[in-house]
């Protein structure tokens, strides 16, 4: 039998003389990191306090005076002191909704709603990463801000390497390969096999040094993954971590999360970056290695998080049902405090927002890159070494 389109409210739907049950397109939305081992709760976090943010307290590593005993000089030891710090986090609360008309069903024969119903939990996994890949971005400037700009108070002497003080502020939390070098290099007759992916074993030392972690995650694309593949650097062996498994390099230390998500700097994001004083970043694709656990998720429980409205008198006394979905947490990644807006829930977009202050943050393809200039998430951590998001530019 021929099939017709047919608009009931603002929603389109096939009509068939002889019906047949829909099916179900599945779903193609990029892949997810945000249930993957990156992100973990915080017992820190008390999501139901009162106001938009929030905050964490921790004790900083003690510098210890060592005193030399003397026999002879009866003059008081200088006394160890300790000290705190204190991060701030921040909301986010969401919806989503929809409206069926009541007598669209008689047309139809199906019920409006269902599928909202259905699919709810893949929109809340969506929408989780999403804010997991803003966060991402927003650290990525944070750090390129210490050291392609001048965030750590003089001009930025780029990013990590072998030698550099990881207490050193000028320095951001990030490797930049250089535009000309690849995550994986193309075979030759001299470059074979794990060599390939050098890169990927200098990032991790150069961001590290001697703390080198057991295990990383790492976000790949997937021309990286066919490089990696081709190079046979893939271990036959999956990585079981949690419900989920995960293939890996290098004998299970690096755990690839493969997602076609473009996570580098536009071109205008890029310039306003290299406009500050400090050394410039020059590779143009952004790979994430991250350490377990380097974010941290925690739901915010809200009022009603599922409510329904019906309106009787509508379309003629037609009627029509709403719904409406509602949920919240908080992102944030560990070593950081966030530094935007304190008065509103935050969106994808105030995660990658910098600014002089809290009060004029913008986006960064728009912002004039100054000294002053902050990411929405600044460093807390007196070392990066105990940071867990490196971003690594490279070709």
């Amino acid at each position: 039998m021929p099939a017709s389109s047919k608009t009931i409210g603002d929603q389109q739907w096939i009509i068939q003389e002889a019906l047949g049950a829909y099916s179900e397109e599945a779903y193609t939305t990029q892949k997810t990191f945000s249930r993957s081992g990156i992100a973990g709760a915080d017992a820190e976090i008390d999501a139901s306090g009162e106001t938009f943010i929030g905050q964490l307290r921790w004790k900083k590593p003690l510098s210890p005076v060592i005193n030399v005993v003397s026999l002879t000089d009866a003059s008081e030891g200088t006394r160890t002191t300790q000290s705190s710090a204190t991060a701030l986090y921040v909301k986010s609360v969401r919806s989503h909704g929809a409206r069926q008309i009541n007598m669209g069903e008689v047309i139809s024969s199906e019920d409006g709603l269902a599928k909202i119903g259905r699919d709810f939990a893949q929109t809340r996994a969506t929408d989780e990463n999403n804010a997991v890949l803003s966060v991402l971005r927003g650290v990525a400037a944070a750090e390129v801000l210490h050291g392609a700009a001048s965030a750590g108070g003089s001009a930025g002497l780029g990013g990590q390497s072998f030698d550099n003080d990881p207490e050193d502020a000028r320095y951001g939390f990030y490797v930049d390969l250089g535009n000309s070098a690849k995550i994986v290099e193309a075979a030759t007759a001299s470059l074979q096999g794990a060599a390939r992916a050098e890169a990927f074993i200098k990032a991790i030392g150069m961001a590290w040094k001697d703390y080198e972690p057991e295990y990383l995650y790492a976000s790949v694309l997937p021309e990286v993954m066919a490089s990696l593949r081709s190079a046979n650097l893939v271990d036959e062996t999956r990585v079981q971590d949690g419900q989920m498994e995960f293939t890996t390099i290098l004998g299970g230390k690096i755990r690839l999360l493969l997602s076609r998500a473009n996570m580098a700097f536009s071109t205008a994001e890029k310039n306003a970056l290299n406009n500050g004083v400090g050394v410039d970043i020059a590779g143009t694709k952004t790979t994430f290695l991250m350490l377990p656990n380097s974010l941290i998720i925690t739901p915010v429980q809200v009022p009603i998080p599922v409510e329904i409205e019906r309106r009787a008198a509508v379309y003629h006394g037609g009627g029509t049902t709403d719904i409406w979905y509602r949920w919240g947490y908080v992102v944030h990644p560990r070593g950081y405090s966030w530094n935007g807006a304190q008065d509103v829930f935050a969106s994808d977009a105030d995660y990658k927002k910098v600014g002089d202050s809290s009060a004029t943050m913008v986006a960064l393809s728009g912002a004039t890159v100054g000294a002053a200039t902050r990411g929405t998430f600044i460093r807390k951590a007196t070392s990066v070494l105990s940071l867990g998001i490196l971003p690594v530019f490279h070709g």
